[in-house]
């Protein structure tokens, strides 16, 4: 069971104090948006959005939401700060990344306000250990406004029907080309790499289709350099939600089920490569 936080000193509040029985349902996700050092988390009370970028045309967001906490309290309409999430990841498996069956690692997590330390409390098996870690201030965000009334196309797909695809194709290509189309080839993805060009078609009746609503024909390419870190949310999802919007932004929203049946999402945002003309398509 989760144990209770030292109380503030003075009487302060914790603007953040959130609970876990269990850390690794933390930082699984977390781990699947790990490929940069920092993150920005954003609290508010229907749960915690961490975020991470790199050269603003990737951006991962993972979701926990409140529900997922035993106890999850926000004092302010929103919380934001900047955290190394290298050292957040060493913290929440200081205890090691695999526990023994049936036993687990309790998490408590504080957070005072602008300019203190994130705290959290972790305790296996009656050994307890506290951590802070430094805050920093949050760096503005790229905002994808990726909302639903702009979404072109949109399928959403088992995953192991794309982690087949990435294992096969040809990842020596630069790019990834995706097409989504009412019409044949309906969904496919194409590199170009070292043994020249593969295509790998999904009709919209596949047995790993859940969903296809494909308005108009897009071909689009991203760097592979960009999606190969969602390849971590990718493993541990069982389904994905594949998105694009007019200018060829986009989303790959993963849904995560943990080992006690709660949903998560890590969601993906990356921009389409500029450096392609219509002619090369």
């Amino acid at each position: 069971m989760p144990f209770s936080a030292p109380p503030p000193a003075s009487g302060e509040r914790y603007a953040l104090s959130a609970s876990l029985d269990n850390a690794r349902h933390l930082s699984s996700l977390l781990r699947a948006v790990h490929f940069q050092d920092h993150a920005t988390c954003f609290a508010t009370a229907s749960g915690l959005r961490v975020t991470v970028e790199d050269a603003k045309c990737i951006q991962a967001n993972a979701f926990i939401q409140a529900e997922i906490f035993q106890e999850f309290s926000v004092q302010e309409e929103s919380v934001m700060f900047r955290i190394s999430l290298s050292v957040l990841l060493d913290c929440l498996t200081i205890f090691g990344t695999s526990s023994l069956p049936g036993t687990s690692t309790a998490l408590r997590m504080c957070y005072r306000g602008y300019g203190y330390p994130l705290m959290l409390f972790l305790e296996e098996g009656g050994v307890v250990t506290v951590c802070k870690i430094n805050t920093q201030e949050p760096e503005e965000l790229l905002d994808f406004d990726f909302c639903s009334t702009k979404v072109v196309n949109k399928i959403i797909l088992q995953s192991e029907g794309l982690r087949e695809a990435f294992a096969e194709l040809d990842m020596t290509s630069e790019v990834l080309q995706i097409t989504m189309s009412p019409d044949k080839p309906y969904f496919r993805l194409s590199t170009f790499g070292n043994a020249g060009s593969a295509h790998l078609d999904y009709p919209r009746d596949s047995d790993l289709m859940e969903a296809f609503h494909c308005s108009q024909t897009q071909t689009n390419r991203y760097k592979i350099s960009l999606l190969k870190p969602s390849t971590k949310a990718l493993a541990l999802s069982c389904k994905v939600s594949i998105r694009t919007d007019a200018q060829g932004f986009l989303s790959l929203q993963y849904m995560i089920r943990n080992e006690d049946g709660q949903i998560c999402f890590v969601e993906y945002y990356c921009c389409p490569d500029e450096n392609i003309t219509e002619a090369e398509l």
